[in-house]
């Protein structure tokens, strides 16, 4: 049988720490995280693999080192209200709710957000709520410190980035054809600007693909 706490500690030592991540409160929230329990069962033997885990519905579940470099690159305070966007299983939103204040998870696939609730309401999560996703985002709960967004974008929708705070922090994968980048933008007042942090690549889901430009 797997020892799944080992290999937890093996995926942080040969996965995240040599990627640059220094974060103390990340290392130990994913050393706490119990990666298995938010993929498929039939997928649990590969969860700390080097890789994307892909679920039901084409989701991904981010690898390891991809992961760990948005959560430093979102830069997540203990009071912060982090909105999760797209969290699959939960697995983003259980690290989330370790260094933030209070987590939004919005899922948009009915099936993945009543598995996300049982799993939050099991683990007795207290600082997560889980909103109904019809697009994009969940504003009623908002404004955000930090928007986490789980799938690759080519174009984030504006009703979404609306939801920021001032100063506050989107991160996501942007993704240019086959190559993309995380990047972070950062709202002020008005304004967003857009920082580079590393390349990463991540499926792009509807609703965030770049819109199609016509002309006679």
């Amino acid at each position: 049988m797997m020892d799944y706490a080992e290999a937890r500690k093996a995926m942080v030592d040969c996965q995240v720490r040599p990627s640059d991540v220094t974060s103390y409160a990340i290392i130990e929230a994913m050393l706490e995280v119990p990666r298995e329990e938010f993929v498929p069962a039939s997928r649990q033997a590969v969860a700390y693999a080097e890789a994307d885990i892909t679920l039901d519905g084409g989701r991904e579940v981010a690898a390891p080192r991809t992961f760990a470099k948005m959560l430093e690159a979102a830069s997540i305070g203990a009071d912060d209200l982090v909105l999760d966007v797209n969290p699959g299983l939960g697995y983003s939103t259980a690290v989330l709710a370790k260094l933030a204040g209070a987590v939004v998870a919005a899922e948009p696939d009915v099936a993945l957000a009543g598995k996300l609730q049982a799993t939050v309401a099991e683990m007795d999560i207290d600082n997560v709520v889980v909103a109904e996703d019809e697009g994009p985002g969940d504003p009623a709960n908002g404004p955000y410190d930090v928007i986490f967004v789980n799938t690759g974008v080519e174009e984030i929708p504006a009703a979404l980035t609306d939801q920021l705070k001032d100063g506050g922090r989107l991160v996501a994968i942007f993704m240019d054809g086959p190559s993309g980048q995380c990047r972070v933008q950062i709202r002020a007042g008005n304004e967003l600007s857009s920082r580079y942090m590393f390349d990463a690549t991540a499926k792009v889901l509807d609703g965030y693909h770049r819109a199609v430009e016509f002309s006679l």
